[in-house]
């Protein structure tokens, strides 16, 4: 059985959005991590999506970065939703608004069936903005993968 996710994306544009979440973190401190989730649990259906955002970041290990300036792109295929969930350090200074807008412009894309680049233009968009707010530092590592998140 194929699975959900390659009714949205292939293996080349996996492969475009964690080059992407690299360019983009070449200016920022800022961490950027991409997750795909086919569907939610039985025992998570009840939850928000922005819980759902919640559980994933802190599973991915996103809260626990040098300057909490880690951020989500989580999306929930079968229910066509996403979320852009940032770490309090990023909240501090950029607020939900910043983040709807952005949300606001890929759901657009998603819309017209630009799946990939709608993800690529939000990476695109949060690493402006995260490079505004925190730019790159001496000595800054990458410490979170650039790979995207798949889960059934």
């Amino acid at each position: 059985m194929k699975s959900l996710v390659y009714n949205f994306f292939n293996d080349d544009e996996f492969l475009r959005i964690s080059n992407k979440i690299k360019e983009a973190e070449k200016s920022t401190s800022g961490e950027i991590r991409i997750c795909v989730k086919e569907k939610i649990s039985f025992r998570d259906r009840n939850k928000s999506l922005r819980e759902l955002a919640e559980i994933e970041f802190n599973k991915l290990g996103m809260h626990a970065t040098r300057d909490k300036t880690g951020i989500l792109l989580y999306l929930l295929l079968n229910k066509k939703q996403f979320y852009i969930l940032g770490d309090s350090g990023i909240h501090e200074k950029v607020g939900d608004e910043t983040w709807q807008k952005v949300r606001d412009e890929m759901q657009q894309k998603f819309k017209d069936g630009k799946f990939a680049e709608g993800i690529i233009w939000g990476i695109e968009r949060v690493g402006k903005i995260l490079a505004e707010y925190f730019p790159i530092k001496d000595g800054d590592t990458n410490e979170l993968s650039n790979k995207v998140v798949l889960e059934n």
